[in-house]
């Protein structure tokens, strides 16, 4: 009895050690940031502005990013005819400036943005993104993270729940 209890210990280990290196990969995500936003299916307007933009290449590259992404209801805040403005060609520009905003360089976990409270992380557009924490969600500027660490091949994303507007310079 000793000796079939232990076979079945040992095999049940073997099991767990041989299982755990797969589930491993299998969280890892093989879709790039653009790819995976596509999947999830919310980011809609996103995904076409940043295409307007001439971003999806860049953002489908190495990295690491880190991407404050709005949903299709957070667009759906902004007027209208400001986001068709911003899509047109002759606002590329700014556009791109408004989505940048959005990025930031490096991979910045949930975990990580909550140690810097109250401080500031320069975005790939150039200006600063304040981090916060309010009622204990993460807040970039005045945007609630309402998603975190969604895992891509090339950084991360946290769904955020309005569009982010670099300031006026």
């Amino acid at each position: 009895m000793k000796n079939m209890i232990t076979r079945t210990t040992f095999a049940f280990l073997a099991a767990v050690t041989l299982a755990v290196p797969a589930f491993a990969e299998k969280a890892k995500s093989e879709k790039n940031i653009v790819e995976t936003a596509v999947a999830a299916g919310q980011f809609t307007t996103l995904v076409k502005l940043v295409k307007a933009a001439d971003l999806a290449e860049t953002l489908s590259g190495e990295g690491p990013f880190t991407v404050f992404a709005p949903t299709d209801d957070a667009f759906a805040k902004v007027d209208a005819k400001t986001l068709e403005a911003l899509g047109k060609p002759e606002n590329k520009e700014k556009l791109a400036a408004v989505l940048k905003y959005h990025v930031v360089s490096g991979k910045v976990m949930a975990e990580d943005a909550k140690k810097l409270d109250g401080k500031s992380a320069k975005t790939v557009e150039g200006s600063e993104i304040k981090i916060s924490i309010a009622d204990g969600k993460v807040k970039i500027n005045d945007a609630t993270v309402v998603k975190a660490d969604i895992g891509a091949s090339n950084g991360v994303i946290h769904v955020i729940d309005s569009v982010l507007l670099p300031p006026a310079k």
